[in-house]
């Protein structure tokens, strides 16, 4: 009879494409040898280039942990019972197996954000989409850190955006503050 015990639950809300993302982090950190990482799909714990993802399975693997995904064909009890050729072809097998399933979450996830820009743009042709509405309150403070004197790095540390956003939100300011020229 064998027991399987629970050390952790990891929630991600953040993108798979992310990897500075905190219950990953968490999780990772929690890493014991022999441990068992059950993903509960493949996208959910990467949907980052192959180059990048591999290099996730390799953190958790470092750690001395496995990869379990449902749906996935694990190779690596029937390896473990094997030695010579076989073990070889068989380890090679399961990491051919891993690398497809990561490169297909990718592939998903490209192609969902293609179509969402295809819908995103055929709605504004049809007048229905204007975008997102504007933060105003989050727009002030960006302006008033900048009036300020504070840096973009600063503006946007404090008001909890990105530098991105602190350039875009200062540049429609700055458009519309200054005087439009006289005919």
């Amino acid at each position: 009879m064998s027991f399987i015990t629970y050390t952790g639950v990891y929630r991600d809300t953040e993108s798979g494409v992310r990897y500075d993302r905190p219950e990953l982090l968490r999780m990772i950190e929690d890493l014991q040898p022999g441990d068992v990482v059950i993903a509960e799909q493949m996208d959910r714990l990467s949907r980052g280039p192959l180059v990048e993802a591999e290099q996730l399975v390799a953190t958790i693997r470092n750690k001395g942990a496995r990869l379990a995904v449902p749906g996935v064909v694990d190779l690596s009890d029937l390896s473990d019972s094997t030695t010579g050729v076989a073990k070889v072809i068989l380890e090679q097998m399961q990491e051919l197996l891993l690398k497809v399933t990561l490169q297909l979450a990718r592939d998903d996830w490209e192609n969902r954000r293609e179509r969402q820009r295809q819908g995103i743009r055929l709605a504004q042709q049809e007048g229905k989409y204007k975008g997102r509405r504007a933060n105003k309150a989050l727009h002030g403070r960006i302006v008033a850190l900048r009036k300020a004197g504070q840096t973009i790095a600063e503006t946007a540390r404090l008001a909890g955006c990105s530098e991105a956003q602190v350039k875009r939100v200062w540049a429609v300011h700055r458009a519309e503050s200054q005087p439009l020229p006289q005919s």
